[in-house]
Parts: structure tokens; sequence; C-alpha cells
């Protein structure tokens, strides 16, 4: 079954040139142009995958991100941001709001084609997974969540691919380049400072347990995931 993507833009040119390519792919483009379109899209049918342009009348696109993310039937699907806005501190503010991935205009049909197709994988990869438990945390691999205590947590989808990474490598130390390539498979457009954003956006979802300190940062080297000692 052929994928469902949601195209937020509100000038017709750029959205027919991309539904255009979707359907080059046999993906299936569904289109608005402003945050109300876009969430009547969504009601008529959930997409697999959202492609967001930042500049939108009225609800801007980055403030559209953070509603997709506190809404239960959008927090889980990835969302690429299409943006004139390449300096690093927009990039960063994307990803800190919930994006996952992000093509600066003006971009090729072939270059969106492949930011789709790997952002599409990633997810469909963390699907097929199993669920894993580590200590208080469980993912719960067949409804893609978050457990800890065996309270259900809201975690981001690329937060969750991380997550899962750690889980099913316990107290192994990782650079940042080589989190890029096991969780972002290696993407040449995701930076050092964006996978730091997504640990600590992590970090948050694991602050109110206590269980933050299951991160590590190792001076000098990257990251590690262990498990919390027991306190006696």
């Amino acid at each position: 079954m052929q994928a469902h993507i949601l195209i937020v833009e509100d000038e017709p040119a750029i959205r027919d040139m991309v539904a255009f390519a979707l359907r080059t792919q046999s993906y299936q483009p569904l289109c608005a142009s402003d945050a109300k379109e876009a969430f009547e899209a969504i009601a008529d049918k959930i997409p697999d995958l959202i492609l967001l342009d930042w500049m939108l009348p009225g609800i801007s696109g980055i403030e559209l991100v953070k509603r997709f993310r506190k809404e239960p039937n959008t927090k889980d699907i990835p969302i690429i941001m299409l943006t004139a806005k390449g300096d690093e501190a927009d990039r960063i503010s994307g990803f800190e709001h919930g994006a996952d991935d992000y093509v600066v205009k003006p971009f090729s049909a072939r270059e969106l084609l492949a930011r789709i197709k790997a952002v599409l994988r990633r997810s469909r990869e963390t699907e097929d997974d199993g669920s894993i438990e580590v200590g208080a945390l469980r993912l719960d691999g067949q409804q893609h969540r978050l457990l800890v205590n065996q309270e259900s947590v809201h975690v981001g989808p690329t937060e969750y691919r991380l997550l899962h990474f750690f889980m099913s490598h316990l107290n192994r130390t990782y650079t940042r380049n080589q989190l890029l390539d096991f969780v972002w498979g290696g993407s040449t457009e995701i930076e050092d400072r964006t996978i730091d954003v997504h640990i600590r956006r992590l970090r948050k979802v694991l602050e109110p347990f206590h269980l933050d300190d299951m991160i590590e940062t190792v001076r000098g080297s990257g990251y590690r995931f262990t498990e919390l000692q027991k306190k006696t």
C-alpha cells in the first residue's frame, strides 16, 4: 500500500509540483494551503508523512508542528519542513519543535523524493522492530509507544528511534557521527548540533521520571545509555 503524504503549502505552483512528483513515485498526495485545510485533510485521512511549509498564512509552519505534536492522531507522523530558511538556528528551531527533517527552497523533486523515502524508511523500520525493555522503560513495537513504569508517555518519532537504538545498545559509547549512521541513516544534512537537540528532547521526556541520567554525555566522545542502578 502506497503512502499518503499531506502537502501543506500555500504557493499553488510549489504545491502542484510536489504533488506531481509524488504521483510519479506512486505516492498519494493530499493537499492543503493552510492550517485549517491541513486539519480538515487529516480528519478525512491520516497521512503517513507531512510536508510542511515554514511560512504559512495565519498559523506558521513551526506553530503547526507544535500543534501536530500535541494531537493524538498526528503526534507520531513524520514531518519534513519545506523552508527558505537555511540558517542553522532556524533548522535547529524546527528540530526542537518536532520536525524530523527539512528541505531548503529551492529544491529539486529528486532531492525531495530522496528525503521522503529516507524518512518513511526510518519510520517503517522502527515500526517493524519488536518491543524492548530496560529497567522502568519499555518500548512497545506493535503500538509504537513508550511506557515508563507501565504509564504511556509521549515521545516524538525521532526520539523514539533514538531511544530504541540506545536501549538496544546498552553501555556502549557512540560518537555523533555513529549516531548519524545508525539512527538517521548517515544523512548528510543532519548536523552534530541537531543530534544534541534530539538528545536534549529525549532527556526532557525522561526527566519527570528521574531517568534522564540514563543518557550519559561522554566528554570528547559522544553519548552512552546505561541502566540506572537501584538505590539500596
